[in-house]
């Protein structure tokens, strides 16, 4: 997925896999959204690193158009719709990435709080996400 400077965007080939299949399942509206590509990009980047919306990297500003087409997206149930469309076209198991949480620590309020709403959901749902396009990239590579 990386072109070498680290920000996670799509190369050619990884956006050609990705693009008919986000296509497929985006909602339709009266305008189409802009710079999907980079877009996209942004969203998978700041759920790969954990970062703040914010803190995404300036090639992939507008921070706040990636915000605000995560959280539309998750509202309306895109992310699944894509994570399912993934895995039935491409064929890979949800479990594919491995995490060794012997060095994560969390503060200890935040133990047992549940996130409400779909944004918790659809946030797990892009992590998946963004580790599959990292897999599709290192194999087209």
């Amino acid at each position: 997925m990386e072109e070498g400077d680290g920000t996670g965007t799509f190369t050619d080939e990884t956006w050609a896999i990705w693009e008919p299949l986000i296509e497929e399942v985006r909602p339709r509206g009266r305008t189409p959204p802009h710079d999907l590509r980079r877009t996209i990009a942004a969203i998978f980047w700041r759920h790969e690193n954990g970062a703040k919306w914010r803190s995404i990297p300036a090639e992939l500003r507008p921070w706040w158009r990636a915000a605000q087409l995560f959280i539309r997206w998750a509202k309306l149930g895109v992310w699944e719709r894509l994570l399912e469309l993934v895995q039935d076209q491409q064929g890979m198991a949800l479990g594919m990435t491995f995490l060794d949480g012997t060095n994560i620590r969390a503060h200890h309020k935040a133990a047992g709080v549940q996130k409400k709403g779909p944004l918790s959901k659809s946030g797990t749902i892009v992590k998946h996400l963004a580790a599959l396009a990292v897999a599709m990239a290192q194999k087209s590579a």
